[in-house]
């Protein structure tokens, strides 16, 4: 069950993602969070249980974890092409099976060697295609902050593998989202009493609702894949996102971005290479 799980969420989050750009024409990147977040809050306050300051606390950190990479990631996504932002978002989960090795103390084979060096390539393919439309990799701040979201994201997914041995789904997600909340406000609230910036005003926006309903229902079927008994997060991780490929199309074919063919071949190298990695590693 654990792998249907894990399908319906990649679609879902295929369509978060896509929702959340063209959201990006009416709002900052923090008040879309705070918005979303705070509807997806009010949508789990049922679940809201009583539990130890000890749970608090890790779901404080994965608070504060979850914020920066949804922030990095949606300041990166206003930056750049949509096709360009999910061909690099592809690569997480081999950070997160890199992550896992490191951890457990783990040595790369001669496969997962094959498919570190296929994803380092598609990487550095994309940085060659990205040039054509005048980005580069180097010292562009949209690249930077994607880079961010990747490695804060792979480290929430371990984080959560963690958690969730001792935690319940629902009672991880209901407190994590009041706790993102509360983060995403608070910077609010430090940017709008600083005299160096000025807060864009909040415009009411019909796919505020609609983000939040998506990474409602997104992030519980993650959280019960995660949960299940024999669960491999490496797998669920992968599934997960190959949401890309949605958010490609959407980029390619409503968005009309341009070098399609070429991010094509960068995402397809990278895929490849993160197969390899996660059989290699199974």
């Amino acid at each position: 069950m654990w792998l249907w799980f894990s399908v319906c969420s990649a679609v879902l989050l295929g369509f978060y993602d896509v929702t959340k750009k063209q959201a990006l024409k009416r709002n900052s990147v923090l008040w879309i969070l705070l918005c979303s977040s705070a509807i997806t809050a009010l949508f789990l306050c049922p679940f809201l249980t009583a539990g130890s300051l000890r749970d608090h606390l890790m779901l404080v950190a994965k608070g504060i974890i979850v914020s920066s990479s949804w922030i990095s990631g949606l300041i990166a996504l206003k930056l750049l092409p949509l096709t360009t932002v999910s061909t690099i978002k592809a690569s997480r989960p081999m950070f997160v099976v890199m992550f896992s090795i490191i951890l457990f103390g783990e040595r790369l084979n001669l496969w997962q060697w094959i498919g570190v060096v296929l994803v380092i390539a598609a990487l550095y393919f994309l940085g060659r295609s990205s040039k054509k439309e005048g980005i580069t990799v180097t010292n562009n701040k949209g690249i930077v902050w994607m880079v961010v979201s990747v490695l804060t994201g792979s480290a929430s997914a371990l984080y959560d593998k963690h958690i969730l041995h001792s935690l319940e789904p629902l009672f991880v997600q209901s407190w994590g989202n009041v706790y993102i909340t509360a983060f995403i406000a608070l910077l609010l609230l430090g940017q709008h009493l600083s005299s160096k910036s000025e807060v864009q005003k909040f415009r009411w926006d019909w796919r505020l609702l609609l983000i939040a309903v998506l990474i409602t229902i997104s992030d519980a079927l993650y959280f019960f894949a995660v949960k299940e008994d024999g669960a491999l997060l490496a797998v669920i991780s992968m599934i997960r996102r190959s949401s890309v490929v949605i958010t490609f199309l959407f980029g390619a074919l409503v968005f009309k971005e341009h070098n399609i063919r070429d991010k094509a071949i960068d995402l397809a190298i990278l895929m490849a290479g993160i197969a390899i990695l996660l059989f290699a590693s199974s």
